[in-house]
């Protein structure tokens, strides 16, 4: 698709959708190599400072990346952050991966003022505090805290949550089927300490969600997750307007 310099869209613009367009129609996979810079300069007639500017455009959207000194390569597709209620195990076996979770902190802790109130628990009632590291096909792509009240799961801490869904564990031993819940996403910067186990560099883009999962009404879980922004997005249909809305 060639630049077209009445088209409104900056050029750099115009370029970042001509390389999609380009790596659809050449069946590149995951892991392929795109042209040079050069390459692009030469045949587009543009600026190495504007196919610099598109490429890294497209780094940051998590649509390409760079491994310095071999070239630019197509990045593998973004997931769809769930808008449903669904355990992450459950999310990634339906998309085709496999999940996985390695356990960092475990422990029972008096609830917080803030903790407590998402719970809508006494202040320093003691909550099951989990925090594990979430892969997908072995890749690391959230890190999971979740906190719930002890006295609704005793013994939970006797279960291997390295290899089994929490959702899964709720449901078929303590027979809590999370039936509605609440969430919030919003942008973040990774910390230091998330960015290790994530493979980011700090300060990286996230996605932070906070969940709220409920029980035939009573809140049961308070969920802080942080995701990847370069493998996540967002996605919601959106239904048609009615006359007069």
């Amino acid at each position: 698709m060639p630049i077209d310099p009445a088209n409104p869209l900056p050029k750099y613009v115009q370029l970042r959708d001509a390389i999609l367009d380009w790596i659809t129609e050449s069946g590149l996979g995951v892991d392929d190599m795109v042209p040079s810079e050069r390459e692009l300069s030469a045949l587009y007639g543009l600026s190495r400072m504007t196919v610099r500017q598109s490429v890294d455009l497209l780094v940051t959207e998590g649509r390409l990346y760079r491994v310095p000194g071999k070239g630019t390569f197509v990045a593998r597709p973004k997931i769809e952050m769930s808008l449903v209620l669904a355990s992450f195990s459950e999310d990634m076996r339906a998309r085709g991966y496999e999940p996985g979770a390695r356990e960092l902190i475990r422990r029972t802790i008096p609830a917080s003022g803030h903790t407590a109130r998402m719970l809508d628990i006494a202040p320093g009632t003691p909550v099951h505090h989990i925090e594990r590291m979430r892969t997908a096909d072995g890749e690391p792509m959230a890190v999971e805290r979740s906190n719930i009240p002890a006295a609704e799961v005793p013994g939970l801490e006797g279960f291997d949550l390295s290899a089994r869904s929490l959702y899964e564990v709720l449901e078929h031993e303590y027979d809590i089927l999370l039936d509605s819940g609440e969430q919030t996403i919003e942008a973040g910067l990774c910390d230091s300490s998330d960015s290790r186990l994530l493979g980011l560099p700090a300060g990286s883009p996230v996605l932070v969600m906070q969940r709220r999962s409920f029980a035939k009404g009573r809140c049961v879980e308070l969920a802080l997750s942080t995701y990847r922004a370069d493998r996540y997005q967002l996605h919601s249909r959106l239904d048609p307007r009615r006359h007069g809305d």
